[in-house]
């Protein structure tokens, strides 16, 4: 999957190739379709959703150019397997997932795998954690039609956050916000991509 999926694209970062090595990507999808956890392609996990493409994580995760250090903030934990990616490159991932089946099974597979620096939270993504902001990075792993305001405001200065945005049922873009001094945000457009949409309270 490595070799093969990421360094013979754009994946250059060594710690995330390590990290895409050692996290157990098919112990985060259903059984059934465990024989097919290394293929280059999103897989359902359940409940309407799916795991992303080895490769998305991969792309998603070295845009944020993370240090030990980081703090991070995910929004959509689904499997947890993005959550045990990044566990593997900073020192404190935490991780909201607003479908509770979802979140309670991710928390407990993280758990079970050993990850003491992941914390999950049942709740709506869009509200982000402001007890624990700001965070030096924030990976929203499902898509959204605007930049959530309280995501952006929980960006630490000197922060990064990938997300998807665009229309619902559309190719979205995906966006790298950098925020600089003064609250200033720079926005790069990455690539077109397609992602689940960004599931909010009723």
């Amino acid at each position: 999957m490595v070799r093969e999926q990421l360094q013979s694209r754009d994946i250059v970062e060594g710690s995330v190739l390590r990290a895409l090595r050692k996290v157990p990507r098919h112990l985060f999808v259903p059984e059934k379709y465990r024989a097919e956890a290394y293929s280059d392609t999103p897989l359902p996990i359940g409940e309407g959703q799916t795991i992303s493409q080895p490769y998305m994580v991969a792309f998603m995760t070295q845009a944020l150019r993370l240090k030990g250090s980081d703090k991070v903030l995910e929004i959509g934990t689904g499997s947890g397997y993005q959550a045990a990616v990044l566990a593997e490159l900073v020192d404190s991932v935490y991780t909201i997932e607003i479908v509770e089946p979802l979140g309670e099974a991710a928390a407990k597979r993280l758990q079970a795998l050993g990850y003491e620096n992941i914390q999950v939270r049942i709740w709506d993504g869009y509200h982000g954690w402001p007890r624990q902001a700001p965070f030096d990075a924030i990976i929203v792993t499902a898509g959204a039609e605007a930049l959530p305001q309280p995501l952006v405001d929980q960006l630490a200065e000197g922060g990064r956050m990938v997300i998807p945005v665009g229309p619902h049922q559309g190719v979205r873009d995906l966006v790298l916000l950098r925020k600089k001094r003064n609250g200033k945000l720079v926005r790069e457009s990455l690539m077109p991509v397609r992602f689940v949409p960004f599931t909010r309270e009723n």
